[in-house]
C-alpha cells in the first residue's frame, strides 16, 4: 500500500491565517530540525509572509554549523507583536529551550514526527490557539513540511530541495533506517534529486567533516561498552572527564550507535553520558522488535519506537542500574 503524507486542512487554514511567524525548533538542533525550519522560512517568504529563525542552539553537529548566522537565540518583545509561533521537529515548547518563554501565549503551530513526548505541553497558554500536524510514522520532520510544499502547491528551488533532503537524509541515516515501507521516501527523495538536491554533497556534509579529535573520543567511549543479557544490549558510557578533554562539538553520536548496533545479537544500544556534575543523557537505539520510546518515557523523555532519549539528573553510576532494570523488561520479558 502507498504511504503518502497530508498536510490537516486546519494546519494549512493556520499556515494562512497569520502573517509573520517565529520559527523555533529544538535545542541542538541537527539536520532535520534545520532543513525544516530553513525550508519553511523559505516556503512562507514565497507566500508574501514573515519568518524569524529561532534558535536555542548550539550548533554542533558538522552539518548543521553553516546555518549558525540565519538563527537568533531570543525573541524580543518586536518579534512577537502580531507573530505566530511555529515549532518543528519537537512538540513540546519546552524542547526549545531557552526560547520557550518567548513562545508563551502566542498562536502555536507544531509540526513534528515523534511518537512521544509531552505534545502542546504549553500550560497556561490560556485561549492561544494550538494546531497540530504531527505524523509518527513520518521519517523526518522535512517529509512533512515538503508536503506542505505539494499541498499549498509550490514547486521546489535547489536550496529548498537541498535543506528537505539533507534534513531527510539526516534522521534516516542516509536512508539506512528505512524498512519495506519506504517506497513513498524515495519517491521523494527522487522528487528532490530532481529538484536539485544532490546526495554525494549530502553525503560528504553529515558524514564529513570530523576532527581527530572526534575519533578519539569515539574510541574511548567503544572501549567503555559493556554487555548484558546475553549480548542483547549494549550500554556505552562517556564521562565527563572524556567530554571534557575532546570537547563536546567532537562528540559522533551517530557513529556510535553505527557501529555498536552492526554487532551481531544486538537488540537494543544505551549510551550513558554524564553531561554535568549533576546531569545525564541517555540515548538509546533499537532494532525494529524493541521499543525504547517506552524506556525513555519512564526516564522523562521520549523519541520513536527504535530511537529515543532522555536528560536526567543523577550519575552514570546511580542510572546504570535503573536502565538495566527497564531493559530487563524489555529484553527478557
Amino acid at each position: 500500500m502507498r504511504k503518502s503524507f497530508t498536510p490537516p486542512a486546519d494546519f494549512l487554514d493556520f499556515i494562512k491565517k497569520y502573517d509573520k511567524f517565529i520559527l523555533a525548533g529544538h535545542e541542538e538542533p541537527d539536520a532535520d530540525c534545520i532543513g525544516s525550519q530553513l525550508a519553511l522560512a523559505s516556503l512562507l517568504s514565497r507566500l508574501g509572509k514573515t519568518a524569524l529563525l529561532k534558535s536555542a542552539g548550539p550548533f554542533r553537529k558538522t552539518e548543521v554549523l553553516p546555518y549558525k548566522a540565519l538563527f537568533s537565540a531570543e525573541i524580543s518583545a518586536e518579534d512577537r507583536a502580531g507573530a505566530a509561533a511555529l515549532i518543528v521537529d519537537c512538540s513540546a515548547p519546552s524542547r526549545t529551550g531557552s526560547l520557550c518563554d518567548g513562545l508563551k501565549t502566542l498562536p502555536l503551530g507544531i509540526i513534528d514526527h515523534h511518537a512521544t513526548g509531552a505534545a502542546y505541553d504549553g500550560a497556561g497558554r490560556g485561549e492561544s490557539p494550538v494546531c497540530g500536524y504531527i505524523e509518527a510514522s513520518a521519517p523526518s520532520s522535512t517529509v512533512l513540511v515538503f508536503s506542505l510544499f505539494k499541498a499549498l502547491p509550490l514547486d521546489f528551488t535547489k536550496d529548498e530541495a537541498r535543506l528537505l533532503f539533507l534534513g531527510l537524509c539526516g534522521d534516516t541515516g542516509f536512508f539506512r533506517h528505512i524498512d519495506s515501507d519506504g517506497g513513498e521516501i524515495f519517491r521523494i527523495a527522487a522528487e528532490l534529486a530532481d529538484a536539485g538536491a544532490r546526495p554525494k554533497e549530502t553525503f560528504a556534509k553529515i558524514f564529513g567533516g570530523k576532527s581527530l579529535n572526534s575519533r578519539l573520543l569515539l574510541g574511548t567511549v567503544l572501549s567503555h561498552t559493556e554487555t548484558y543479557f546475553g549480548g542483547k544490549l549494549l550500554i556505552a558510557v562517556e564521562e565527563l572527564a572524556e567530554t571534557e578533554r575532546y570537547g563536546i562539538e567532537n562528540r559522533d553520536s551517530d557513529t556510535l550507535y553505527k557501529l555498536l548496533m552492526e554487532i551481531e545479537g544486538v537488540e537494543a544500544v544505551v549510551a550513558l553520558r554524564q553531561s554535568s556534575p549533576t546531569q545525564c543523557t541517555i540515548g538509546m537505539r533499537s532494532r525494529d522488535s524493541v521499543d525504547v520510546s517506552k524506556a525513555a518515557a519512564i526516564f522523562g523523555g521520549g523519541g520513536h519506537k527504535n530511537a529515543a532519549g532522555a536528560y536526567v539528573e543523577g550519575s552514570i553510576a546511580g542510572l546504570k542500574q535503573l536502565v538495566l532494570n527497564e531493559f530487563e523488561k524489555i529484553l527478557l520479558c
